[in-house]
């Protein structure tokens, strides 16, 4: 079992099962949630518990997704795909250890001016 929360920890997840590989958004409405770019691993529905849901806001950035973010700290926690049975967890909200390794960048097209990628891994510009 993995376990996260935002800054304040008024909202507090757990997640059972193993996590993904985290892979590595840069595109622009993830570096302007999350002021960088968005770290983060799909975690299957069923296996995610929430509690602090009154301090849970919910953003939706598109008509296809919606991004999870505490309404007392402002941390950003998810990244929900709707129609989908999984949902993104932000890498840095895991309080616990993840045994992860992050595995790919993807959207490097859009990724900001001011960082170069460096790490070797794959990289998608979609």
């Amino acid at each position: 079992m993995f376990k996260g929360s935002c800054l304040c920890r008024a909202v507090t997840f757990t997640v059972t099962g193993d996590l993904k590989a985290p892979n590595a958004c840069h595109c622009q409405a993830c570096r302007k949630a999350t002021g960088h770019y968005l770290v983060s691993t799909d975690v299957a529905t069923d296996q995610l518990r929430i509690t602090g849901k009154n301090h849970l806001r919910w953003y939706h950035s598109s008509d296809k997704v919606r991004r999870g973010f505490c309404a007392s700290c402002g941390s950003t926690l998810f990244w929900d795909p709707l129609f989908h049975d999984w949902t993104a967890i932000a890498m840095g909200a895991f309080d616990t250890p993840t045994k992860t390794q992050m595995d790919l960048h993807i959207h490097v097209s859009k990724k900001g001016d001011y960082y170069d990628i460096t790490d070797g891994l794959p990289q998608n510009q979609q």
